[in-house]
């Protein structure tokens, strides 16, 4: 009888395990976060204020620093990474790029090393690092399984559906394949989510 008990005790604990995604550094006063991404993180289909960053620095009451730039390819966000990083020395990077690779029909091999190659910098700047899924440009389709492929790899805490979910709603959407300022929001409340589940918030 004691046997069962401790046997299920040890379930009960590991399927709470199963239920947290990997933990991040917790964010002490003046922690920067870094939003590292392209068009999706940039805010456009919406105002500055309304992209999901500035509404996540709300939400956390921590800042939140947009580094997006419509249009960036994984190749693009490579090159510029280290500048960012040493600007603006963030605890935790959100890293969400793909989207322009996926629509200029780039070799997905590519994307996948550099985005591992981001993720590798990210980590010896001694920041963590979120990863956020970009679906693919067609119909029913969600994000490429390398995103999380790579999630497994490093132990990232990820979001791979909220991006989806959102594209696929028309009254999110600001275009074909941006959100509005509503979509945005709902954007920033799944990562604020997210990171209070991972520990870097409270």
């Amino acid at each position: 009888m004691r046997a069962l008990q401790l046997l299920l005790i040890w379930l009960a604990f590991a399927l709470a395990a199963c239920e947290r995604p990997p933990q991040l550094p917790r964010l002490n006063n003046g922690d920067v976060i870094l939003a590292f991404g392209d068009s999706l993180t940039h805010g456009t289909g919406a105002t500055r204020d309304s992209a999901y960053p500035a509404v996540l620095s709300q939400l956390t009451g921590h800042t939140v620093v947009n580094a997006g730039v419509p249009g960036e390819t994984t190749s693009d966000g490579l090159a510029r990474l280290p500048g960012v990083l040493s600007e603006v020395r963030p605890r935790i990077v959100l890293l969400c790029l793909g989207g322009n690779d996926m629509l200029r029909r780039q070799d997905v091999n590519n994307t996948e090393a550099n985005l591992r190659r981001m993720i590798q910098a990210i980590r010896a700047s001694g920041a963590g690092v979120v990863l956020i899924g970009v679906p693919e440009p067609k119909l029913f389709s969600g994000p490429p399984d390398f995103y999380e492929k790579l999630a497994d790899e490093f132990g990232l805490p990820y979001e791979g559906e909220i991006f989806d979910e959102v594209l696929k709603t028309p009254r999110l959407k600001a275009d074909p394949i941006h959100a509005n300022a509503e979509g945005y929001k709902i954007v920033a409340e799944r990562l604020a989510e997210l990171l209070k589940k991972s520990g870097a918030v409270e």
